[in-house]
């Protein structure tokens, strides 16, 4: 793959959210990475890992999580082609929760000083990878919401639209399906909920045809009511550069 189709995930999704010129743009295509396949299940970065890079998925889902002290696991984020999910590494030196791979995916590896010299060089740049974190924390706090005031129905819907959305940003959305190869299992550690009563949520929402989650693929068959259901509002993925 070349450096072009390495970054244009992650460039895609600038243009969508920031604003960023031309020259920004062959500056973060010219940045040194390597590029590694990884099968699901595997650790990127773990707990009190000191990193010297940052990850760019290039292809594929990863997601963060915790393990707490009962031995549950909590999910925290999933991250999708365009994102970069540990920035705060170049300032917090010591990993505080799990990175892994969900799925096979395609990483790119970025050396840390590499990145610093490219934000000191541009200042646009710099403020698209602030903007950038500063919508992470917004997804955070969405999904506190989501875990701690929502209905079970409402917190798988939420999710849904959230992947979903971001998704369809980047033009990784086939029609209102795509792919995502997550297990019930995995979503319930997501919403914070049982395995159980992760499927009985699943065939409620299919049986309402609703929305069909199959093993692998998402497809929503009745957007609308599914905003409906999640309590849904996108203003806190901050699309648009002028929000």
């Amino acid at each position: 793959m070349s450096n072009a189709e390495i970054f244009e995930p992650f460039l895609r999704r600038l243009r969508v959210s920031t604003e960023i010129d031309e020259e920004d743009e062959a500056a973060i295509r010219h940045l040194p990475i390597t590029v590694k396949r990884m099968a699901g299940g595997q650790p990127v970065v773990s707990l009190g890992d000191r990193p010297s890079a940052c990850c760019l998925v290039v292809d594929g889902f990863i997601l963060r999580s915790k393990i707490v002290g009962n031995g549950h696991r909590q999910i925290m984020a999933f991250h999708q082609p365009g994102d970069i999910p540990d920035l705060q590494g170049l300032f917090l030196h010591v990993m505080d929760h799990d990175v892994s791979t969900l799925g096979d995916s395609v990483l790119g590896f970025i050396p840390h000083a590499a990145v610093r010299s490219l934000i000191r060089k541009r200042p646009n740049v710099a403020e698209a990878l602030w903007r950038d974190t500063l919508t992470d924390a917004a997804i955070f706090r969405e999904w506190i919401c989501n875990v701690g005031q929502r209905e079970a129905t409402s917190r798988v819907a939420h999710l849904v639209l959230e992947l979903y959305t971001r998704l369809k940003a980047i033009g990784r959305a086939d029609g209102l399906s795509f792919d995502f190869p997550a297990s019930q299992a995995l979503l319930a550690d997501a919403v914070g909920t049982s395995v159980v009563h992760m499927n009985r949520v699943v065939q409620q929402l299919r049986a309402q045809r609703v929305l069909d989650l199959e093993r692998g693929r998402i497809s929503i068959l009745d957007e609308a009511r599914l905003r409906e259901i999640a309590d849904f509002d996108v203003l806190y993925l901050h699309l648009n550069p002028s929000l």
